[in-house]
């Protein structure tokens, strides 16, 4: 990726692809200098240290894959299709490959708790608003979306693991997309 200027964002991105590689002990600044094709001294116009570099791109993923859904979801009327929309682009679309298994791996690391057990919480309570309103009461709102949550952590692990039985909808095409919109259907199914 050698240029001239490497943003924040570079760094981060780079930091998250190594997280889904290796886990939190796969970012260090000279390995992900290397894959910039830059020199380390970069790193310290943007970040403090690696813990200040790990915190931008848990806080990044964040932001990518629930505060923007979220918010993109929210010009949606039918919450049916809130619901369908949401699972289409969690479970078939990766940010960066395998990155949600690692992250899950590293739950009671000290920088990935704190922003994972947000994610995970506003992922849920999200989830229970929609349900609710197809309907359902509160608490059986609530345990729907903790059921289709873990769906979607398995989904997201066995893809990691196993892709000839959970294959990329991108890439595999077809089978992808019909093992895809049978989980939303299951996820949705609610009336």
């Amino acid at each position: 990726m050698a240029r001239g200027r490497v943003t924040r964002e570079d760094w981060t991105m780079a930091a998250l692809r190594a997280l889904a590689r290796g886990g939190v002990a796969a970012v260090s600044v000279d390995g992900l200098a290397g894959e910039l094709g830059i020199t380390r001294g970069s790193f310290y116009w943007h970040f403090k240290d690696r813990d200040a570099l790990l915190v931008a791109a848990v806080e990044l993923w964040e932001q990518r894959t629930t505060a923007d859904l979220i918010t993109r979801l929210a010009s949606l009327d039918d919450p049916e299709e809130k619901l369908r929309e949401g699972f289409r682009t969690a479970l078939g679309v990766q940010l960066v490959p395998g990155l949600e298994p690692a992250l899950v791996a590293h739950a009671d690391h000290p920088v990935i708790a704190p922003v994972l057990t947000r994610v995970i919480e506003r992922r849920i309570a999200y989830l229970a608003e929609l349900y609710a309103e197809l309907g359902l009461t509160p608490a059986v709102a609530r345990r729907q979306a903790v059921v289709a949550y873990a769906a979607y952590l398995g989904w997201a692990e066995l893809r990691r693991v196993a892709t000839d039985v959970v294959p990329e909808v991108s890439v595999r095409g077809q089978r992808g997309r019909a093992g895809l919109k049978h989980l939303i259907d299951q996820l949705t199914a609610v009336r």
